[in-house]
């Protein structure tokens, strides 16, 4: 319903823009900032994205919390990017998942007959290494990201242009798997949506809510203590978090887990630029979805479970079928991914099939009062597609939909979202 909701204030707009004469038009900005630690601020990615062609390819309606094109100069004080800017100093900037979000978004909407009239305004904010206990409300860095929202609306305002947020990124998580500083990872965030989409309509005065776009980190080989078939594992607890927000409520969208992508630097914490640029990609598609209110906002994920015997069916919500079991993607895990954990910590499973939107788990014993798990496993200190903690299982979207990013196509399917779900 939120989605609908937003569907028709963005019709509404078009229709205000549409009354203007084409020389006398009036632009409507929609602001789709990325907001998180280390992986939001593109840290340690190798920038794929070259700042003149996007500015050609979008035609200059991509544009910074400045809304000018001037990208690349981000520090975490005003003064220290305003410095950058001026020396044009863009020594750290990384790629960011919020450039490829923006092509899809603007191609959309150059599709719609919009281009001229509706820009995109996005940037990064948050802190890298820190937990989402440090980044919430009254934070610096929460301080900053609202000004640099507030700032974005003064100019637009005084342009005589429309502003309103439709919506924000989210890569956070890592810090908190490892260290483990946020106690209830799901109530903090569904907390700092809430927060967020309450102080931005106090900025902007726009009557629809900020929906979070939220990605999902699965880097649980990172923390010492991690063990795959631990039933009381606390790792598993950020990325379910962020799965059963996206999956129940209706302010928070999918765009995609990090782990059937390359990472940089060993392959430990940060994604690399070409995959943040297919992430973003991925968020763009869910920005579009938003606005069209179109269904698969959910992503990828487990929907039902159902037990019969030492059999376990798991029913999931599909956004583009049928569901695959790609192992050239993505080196294949054992079981796909799968396991079943009992209270004596031992796995169960021993084998997978899969049954059109269904996958099948047969087990040594009955599955009840086990954990069913997808993705928790791999290497110690490893992330991503080859080592990481992974899964085969994803769906049939990059059929239709493509990336080409440095003359290579990427498919851009739906991949499953990691899980430990407890089965009576």
């Amino acid at each position: 319903m939120k989605q609908l909701h937003w569907l028709c204030f963005f019709l509404t707009i078009l229709s205000l823009v549409g009354c203007f004469k084409k020389s006398q038009q009036k632009k409507t900005v929609l602001a789709i900032p990325v907001y998180g630690q280390s992986l939001a601020l593109g840290e340690e990615a190798i920038r794929i994205t070259d700042f003149d062609s996007l500015n050609k390819q979008t035609h200059h309606h991509v544009l910074t919390e400045n809304l000018d094109d001037k990208f690349g100069y981000l520090s975490d004080t005003h003064f220290k990017q305003w410095m950058k800017k001026l020396l044009h100093d863009r020594r750290r900037a990384f790629e960011l998942s919020i450039y490829g979000m923006s092509e899809v978004v603007v191609n959309y909407l150059d599709k719609k007959g919009y281009q001229d009239s509706v820009l995109i305004c996005t940037f990064p904010g948050g802190r890298g290494a820190t937990s989402i206990v440090d980044l919430d409300k009254g934070s610096e860095a929460y301080i900053k990201f609202l000004d640099e929202i507030k700032e974005a609306y003064e100019t637009a305002q005084d342009k005589g242009w429309n502003f309103v947020v439709p919506a924000f990124c989210w890569m956070q998580g890592e810090d908190d798997i490892v260290w483990k500083k946020s106690t209830n990872y799901k109530k903090d965030l569904e907390q700092f949506q809430t927060d967020l989409n309450k102080d931005i309509k106090a900025i902007t005065k726009q009557r629809r809510n900020v929906i979070c776009i939220a990605y999902q980190t699965n880097c649980l080989t990172l923390s010492k203590d991690f063990k795959a078939n631990d039933f009381k594992s606390r790792e598993t607890s950020v990325p379910q978090a962020q799965l059963e927000l996206i999956r129940d409520n209706s302010f928070f969208m999918a765009s995609g887990p990090t782990y059937p992508y390359s990472f940089a630097g060993g392959e430990r914490v940060h994604l690399d630029g070409l995959s943040q640029k297919r992430l973003g990609y991925l968020a763009g598609l869910s920005v579009v979805r938003l606005l069209e209110s179109q269904p698969g906002g959910k992503g990828l994920t487990p929907e039902k479970f159902r037990i019969s015997g030492n059999t376990a069916e798991i029913t999931f919500n599909v956004p583009s079928p049928p569901l695959v079991l790609d192992t050239n993607a993505v080196l294949k895990a054992a079981n796909y991914g799968f396991s079943v954990i009992d209270s004596t910590n031992t796995n169960i499973l021993n084998k997978v099939s899969l049954q059109n939107n269904k996958v099948m788990l047969y087990c040594k014993k009955s599955p009840s009062g086990c954990k069913i798990r997808y993705a928790v496993n791999g290497i110690k200190e490893k992330s991503g597609y080859r080592y990481g903690p992974r899964g085969n299982v994803r769906d049939s979207q990059g059929i239709t939909q493509t990336a080409t990013i440095l003359k290579q196509v990427y498919p851009l399917h739906n991949w499953c979202y990691q899980f430990d779900i407890l089965v009576n």
